[in-house]
């Protein structure tokens, strides 16, 4: 599925931002393994959350999803073993969640995925669960299909992180937490702390506290309590795009209607304010623990900046769109400490230099990062930018239209219906013009 979008456009209006993709996959496990009547409004109909819930579905949990409304009710028996593969379609977080989750719970599972998830690392979340004393298992690469057996979860585990994930996090607290057992890990830079919040929503105890940059989280056995409802706040991710689109787009100015504003996954706010962006927060408040609010985005003048170091795990989702503000930004604007961009959907690094490439924007590829060079206007050449088959990497480079003194065309880009399945009706909607085409 290829798009063109048209060059040029300003952008006015309203939108309301799409559920949370990961809270949208984290609630629907706790809510199976709280098994107890709860409805979930503000779900991401996704293809990844959509996989998640399958695949909790196929061990039992009994989800129903009617648009953006999930509703669970309690079953008679706890969640069992899969005879058959549990396919997660694209899902990482699905994936790597599920390992932890099934680990704590003492069943079998067979987890796998499409053609590129079972290229992606799962050593990173299988080591500390085995450590832990789960029977996991991968391919001798380290990739899926993932097979998981029944194992017998110790008391007191402790895991220093040797990367920051906020994956590997929640698998381990995830499978304390099913296992009933206490678990601490250690993070070096602070990364999403979602499950953290959703535990400690549903009376769970998980103690934070800070460490050097970093922080050593703690989860205690705790029996959770159940609540009718849930509330998704809107993706802080999916909002990066319409962020960004309304600084670079001419004579524009839009207001994102619940944004959720959690600290550890809005950095990209602060990134965009010290490169001179005009945005507002509006009508914050707090829902089911997780911070939301309004944004106003204003046509912006940027400047280069630069960025690495413990605000990376915080805005390494959105460093693709970042690139794109970075390329009509005055100035250079470097990127480092990036180096787990290398094994997302993609190699998102290889796929921003390919596209800035494409694009005409001078840039330099570290092994680590990128530096980029703005400038005033993108001549990109005739050639289409090819996605890889990333999501974040076929949005950021649609929106490069906005910028561009020629329409852009982006190769295979069915995978934005993984994480944002209302982008072209709602960019349409603002202002960009987009159609497929091919």
């Amino acid at each position: 599925m290829n798009f063109l979008a048209k060059h040029s456009a300003q952008l006015n209006g309203e939108v309301i931002c799409p559920g949370d993709k990961s809270i949208s996959q984290r609630i629907v496990m706790i809510a199976s393994y709280l098994n107890a009547d709860i409805n979930i409004t503000g779900f991401l109909n996704g293809n990844d959350p959509l996989s998640t819930a399958n695949a909790l579905n196929q061990i039992g949990a009994g989800i129903k999803i009617n648009g953006t409304n999930v509703s669970i009710t309690k079953r008679e028996g706890p969640l069992a073993s899969s005879s058959g593969a549990i396919d997660l379609g694209n899902s990482g977080t699905g994936i790597r969640l599920l390992m932890g989750f099934t680990s704590g719970l003492g069943i079998k599972a067979t987890l796998t995925g499409d053609e590129s998830l079972v290229k992606r690392p799962m050593k990173r979340v299988s080591i500390p669960l085995s450590e832990m004393g789960a029977l996991v298992s991968t391919t001798p690469k380290g990739n899926p299909p993932v097979d998981i057996l029944s194992g017998n979860l110790v008391d007191n585990f402790e895991y220093d992180m040797p990367i920051s994930s906020a994956q590997v996090k929640s698998a381990i607290l995830l499978a304390g937490l099913t296992a009933n057992k206490k678990v601490t890990v250690i993070e070096k830079k602070i990364t999403r702390d979602h499950t953290e919040r959703m535990i400690n929503f549903f009376g769970g105890n998980v103690d934070v506290t800070s460490e050097g940059e970093g922080r050593r989280i703690t989860l205690h056995p705790t029996k959770l309590i159940s609540k009718d409802h849930y509330k998704v706040a809107g993706d802080f991710s999916s909002a990066s795009f319409l962020i960004v689109a309304g600084l670079i787009a001419k004579n524009s100015e839009i207001l994102i209607k619940n944004v959720g504003l959690n600290k550890t996954r809005s950095g990209l706010l602060s990134v965009l304010k010290s490169m001179g962006a005009n945005i507002q927060i509006l009508n914050q408040k707090t829902e089911c623990n997780e911070d939301v609010g309004d944004l106003l985005v204003k046509s912006s003048s940027l400047h280069g900046v630069e960025i690495g170091g413990a605000i990376i795990p915080n805005i390494i989702d959105e460093i693709p769109i970042l690139s794109i503000a970075a390329s009509c930004a005055e100035g250079k604007t470097t990127i480092k400490d990036a180096k787990e961009l290398r094994v997302k959907e993609s190699d998102r690094l290889e796929a921003i230099a390919s596209g800035l490439k494409a694009l005409n924007v001078p840039h330099y590829l570290y092994e680590d990062g990128i530096e980029i060079s703005g400038v005033k206007e993108i001549f990109p050449s005739d050639e289409p930018i090819d996605s890889f088959g990333d999501h974040r990497i076929a949005m950021s480079f649609l929106i490069s239209s906005l910028i561009s003194t020629k329409d852009i065309k982006v190769l295979n880009c069915e995978n934005i219906y993984t994480s944002f399945p209302s982008f072209f009706d709602e960019m349409n909607k603002l202002g960009l013009s987009m159609e497929k085409y091919g």
